[in-house]
């Protein structure tokens, strides 16, 4: 199989790719990246010397690159995007002409070409909130920001173009992922790089919202999955652990780390924040897919990995990602 892996050089993509090539002899990549703040290329140092990885750099939003980058491959994995809600509070065009026209780009490039697979990666966060229990890939659509209407508008014009031109579309909603290589704007590395250097840990309001939490290389084993054995047409969701409220995982990064729990520090909650987030991965399953970690364990994991790669963060936590941080928390 040979892979148009979008944005592979972000967190998600690059774990992906990472994994694909380790576990699949014959599969092919070629990362399509357009390096924007969050696509580092530090995150797939020794993957450039592998000879069935190609890296293109451009814009999905870009049909003739696109085109020529999809150009002899069956199936696109779809991880291009501005993710960061904070960020789309503040400014959402961008996210609005990747998450959405730059899925339009790509749905033509494979309907075009004829490609096997187009998975479409998006998030839980287009359900908005939930009380209780989990979501189903049948409940409505209510998201709460920018962020994820543009997750949900990219999505709904791909199984548009399933249900109007049979393009082989598949979508996946996956929870809070976690893992090596994630950038430090996002709030598992945030914590554990802040308390790493004794920094406060900004947390928003009350800190009791709930999530959904995932090691990445649960969520890259249920791709690889739906690459074979997915339906089109299909959504997916992808969950991991029990929810947990952000508070209780700030609180597990401290203790793991031996640090002092007055280091979280309770800021203005941001606007929209939705309060809990849960998903019914049942359908998923059914397909032999089971998580390999709980929260503890990933955690566990991404700690000892941001322990081990102070180099790697220690690069982005200045110039433009520090200057957001003083603004967004004022710390």
């Amino acid at each position: 199989m040979r892979l148009l892996v979008t944005g592979g050089a972000g967190f998600i993509g690059s774990n992906f790719i990472r994994y694909v090539l380790a576990q699949h002899a014959d599969w092919q990549v070629v990362n399509l990246d357009k390096l924007t703040y969050a696509g580092n290329p530090d995150n797939l140092v020794g993957v450039e010397s592998d000879p069935r990885y190609t890296f293109v750099k451009g814009d999905i939003c870009d049909s003739d690159t696109v085109r020529r980058a999809a150009d002899g491959c069956h199936a696109i994995v779809n991880f291009a995007a501005e993710t960061h809600v904070d960020r789309a509070i503040g400014d959402p065009s961008g996210f609005l002409r990747t998450d959405i026209f730059g899925v339009y780009v790509l749905l033509e490039a494979a309907r075009e070409l004829g490609l096997e697979r187009v998975i479409q990666i998006s998030t839980d966060e287009v359900y908005g909130a939930i009380e209780d229990g989990a979501f189903t890939e049948e409940d409505r659509l209510r998201p709460s920001n920018p962020y994820s209407a543009s997750k949900a508008g990219g999505e709904l014009l791909a199984h548009s173009y399933w249900m109007t031109y049979g393009a082989p579309v598949i979508v996946t909603r996956a929870t809070n992922n976690i893992g090596p290589n994630q950038y430090p704007e996002k709030m598992a590395p945030l914590f554990i790089t802040n308390a790493l250097e004794g920094k406060p840990l900004p947390i928003y309001g009350d800190g009791k919202q709930m999530r959904d939490w995932s090691h990445v290389e649960d969520h890259c084993r249920a791709l690889a999955l739906l690459l074979e054995r997915g339906e089109p047409g299909e959504i997916y969701n992808i969950g991991g652990s029990p929810v947990a409220t952000n508070l209780e995982v700030a609180k597990m990064i401290l203790d793991r780390l031996g640090k002092p729990r007055d280091l979280i520090t309770h800021v203005t909650d941001r606007p929209g924040h939705d309060r809990r987030y849960a998903v019914d991965s049942s359908k998923l399953r059914a397909l032999g897919w089971e998580p390999r970690y709980d929260l503890e364990s990933a955690l566990a994991a991404t700690i000892e990995w941001y322990c081990a790669n102070e180099a790697w963060w220690r690069k982005i936590k200045s110039g433009e990602f520090l200057e957001y941080y003083k603004r967004q928390y004022g710390l």
